[in-house]
C-alpha cells in the first residue's frame, strides 16, 4: 500500500472533474479540502486479502443479524433505543433473498505484529462514497496517465479498479424488474446526501429504471408493500434505496415509518442492518458464538470491545458513540483538543450505555511526497456477500472524521481502467 501523488498539474482539472463530472458536491468540509492530493495504490495481493476478509466478515455479519432478528432477546446488550425494540418486532417477515444487504467495513494498516490489518467498525445501515469508489478512482487515472503522456514516460503502471457502481447495478438487476420504479429515499435537505443518491438513480436510470427521488415521509405502506406518496408520482414502488440514518427516523416521524420495519418491496439497507450498525455488536458475540454463530473473522480484525464499565481504570483504550457517524465523537486523545476530548469523556461518564469501550491499535501512516504523514481508513464494501470495491479517506491524525480527504483506491497492474 503506497500513497501516489495526483501530479500537480492535473490536480485542479482533476479537483474540477469530480465536482462537475463524477457527483463530488461536497470537495470542502469548512475550510479542509477534502479532496486528497494523492491515489492510494495496494498491490494485487492486498486487494485480495481485503476482498476476502471481507466477504467472510459480510458472511459472519448476516449470519448473527438473521440469527438476532429472530432471537430478539439475545440483542439486550446492544442497548436499542426503546422505539427500535418496538419497531423491530415487525421483521419477523424478513428474506434475505428478497432485499439488497450493502455494508462496508473500515479497514486501516497496522504493524505485522498486530496481524497486518484492522478494522474499526462496519458502516451498517447507510454507507455512503458510492460516486468516489465508482468515478474518482477512473479520474485519477486519467490525470496519472495524462500527466506521464505529456512527460513522455513510456513504461507507464498500469492500474485498474473495482467499480462499487457496476457491482450494485449488477445486484439490483438481480432483484429489482427491468423498468421497475425506485424510490431514492434521503435527507433532501442535504447535498451531500443527494450527490450519493444523484449517482446511483443516474446509473439506474440508465439501465431503464424510474427513478424517483424523495424523503422518507414520501413512502407509504399497504399490505407490506411500499407507495410513493409524491405528487404526480404516486403509485406502487419496485424498490426502496434508503439513505437516511434509521435512528434519525425518531426525529422525522414520518406517518408510516413503521412500514419500512415488515415491506416485502425490495430495500437497500432494509432495518435489519441496525443490529450490526450500533458499536456495541461486539457485545453479543459470546451470545452468538454459544448458538453456534461463528464471529472468528470479526474477532481476529476487531480489537477488543467491551461495556465501558468493564474498562474503568484501565489504560490503552478509546470510547466511541454506539451510534456515531464519520469518526464523531470517538475519544481518540492526540486527535483531540482538550475541549473537544473532556466534553466527549463528561458524556461517557454520564451515559455509559450510550459507548463502547475500544482497545487502541496502532494505525500505521503512510508517507507523502513532501514526508508528510497520513492515517488512511480503506472502507471495503459488500453487496449481498459480494466484494464491491473501496471508498478511502486519508487524515493527517488518527482520526478520521469529517475533516479526512477522500482518496481514490487503485490497484496494480490491469491493462484499462476498467474493473
Amino acid at each position: 500500500m503506497r500513497l501516489v501523488p495526483i501530479p500537480t498539474s492535473e490536480y485542479d482539472e482533476y479537483r474540477l472533474k469530480l465536482m462537475f463530472d463524477c457527483y463530488k458536491w461536497d470537495p470542502q468540509f469548512l475550510d479542509n479540502n477534502t479532496v486528497a492530493k494523492y491515489a492510494l495504490v495496494i498491490t494485487q495481493e492486498e486487494h485480495k486479502q481485503l476482498a476476502r476478509l471481507t466477504v467472510a466478515l459480510d458472511k459472519e455479519t448476516r449470519e448473527a443479524e438473521q440469527f438476532l432478528n429472530s432471537n430478539q432477546h439475545l440483542a439486550v446488550p446492544l442497548k436499542l433505543t426503546k422505539q427500535l425494540l418496538c419497531d423491530i418486532k415487525k421483521m419477523s417477515n424478513y428474506d434475505q433473498e428478497k432485499h439488497i444487504r450493502l455494508t462496508r467495513y473500515d479497514f486501516h494498516p497496522v504493524s505485522d505484529l498486530e496481524g497486518g490489518w484492522a478494522i474499526s467498525e462496519v458502516n451498517s445501515d447507510v454507507p455512503g462514497g458510492f460516486a468516489e469508489a465508482s468515478l474518482m478512482p477512473l479520474a485519477a487515472i486519467e490525470s496519472i496517465y495524462k500527466a506521464q503522456e505529456k512527460s513522455s514516460i513510456m513504461e507507464k503502471e498500469s492500474y485498474h479498479i473495482v467499480s462499487f457502481g457496476d457491482v450494485m447495478i449488477e445486484s439490483v438487476k438481480k432483484k429489482v424488474k427491468a423498468g421497475g420504479r425506485i424510490m431514492m429515499v434521503h435527507c433532501t435537505c442535504y447535498s451531500d446526501d443527494r450527490q450519493v443518491m444523484q449517482y446511483l438513480g443516474d446509473r439506474l436510470e440508465a439501465e431503464g429504471y424510474e427513478i424517483i427521488y424523495g424523503a422518507v415521509e414520501h413512502v407509504n405502506f399497504k399490505d407490506n408493500k411500499a407507495y410513493s406518496a409524491m405528487d404526480g408520482n404516486e403509485g406502487q414502488l419496485d424498490a426502496v434505496f434508503r439513505f437516511t440514518p434509521l435512528e434519525w427516523f425518531k426525529d422525522i416521524k414520518p406517518k408510516r415509518w413503521r412500514g419500512y420495519f415488515d415491506t416485502e418491496t425490495v430495500s437497500c439497507n432494509h432495518p435489519i442492518s441496525i443490529y450490526a450498525q450500533t458499536k456495541r455488536f461486539p457485545l453479543v458475540w459470546d451470545v452468538l458464538e454459544d448458538h453456534g454463530i461463528s464471529m472468528s473473522t470479526w474477532r481476529s480484525l476487531l480489537p477488543e470491545t467491551v461495556d465501558v464499565k468493564r474498562i474503568v481504570g484501565r489504560e490503552n483504550y478509546i470510547y466511541k458513540p454506539a451510534y456515531g457517524r464519520v469518526g464523531d465523537g470517538i475519544s481518540i486523545r492526540e486527535a483531540l483538543d482538550i475541549k473537544e476530548y473532556e466534553k466527549i469523556m463528561k458524556d461517557v461518564s454520564r451515559h455509559p450505555s450510550r459507548y463502547v469501550a475500544q482497545k487502541k491499535f496502532t494505525s500505521i501512516p503512510l508517507k507523502g511526497e513532501n514526508g508528510e504523514e497520513y492515517h488512511v481508513c480503506l472502507g471495503s464494501y459488500a453487496i449481498d456477500g459480494l466484494h464491491g470495491g473501496y471508498y478511502a479517506r486519508i487524515s493527517s491524525t488518527p482520526r478520521i472524521d469529517s475533516n479526512a480527504a477522500d482518496i481514490p483506491v487503485l490497484i496494480e497492474g490491469g491493462d484499462s481502467y476498467d474493473s
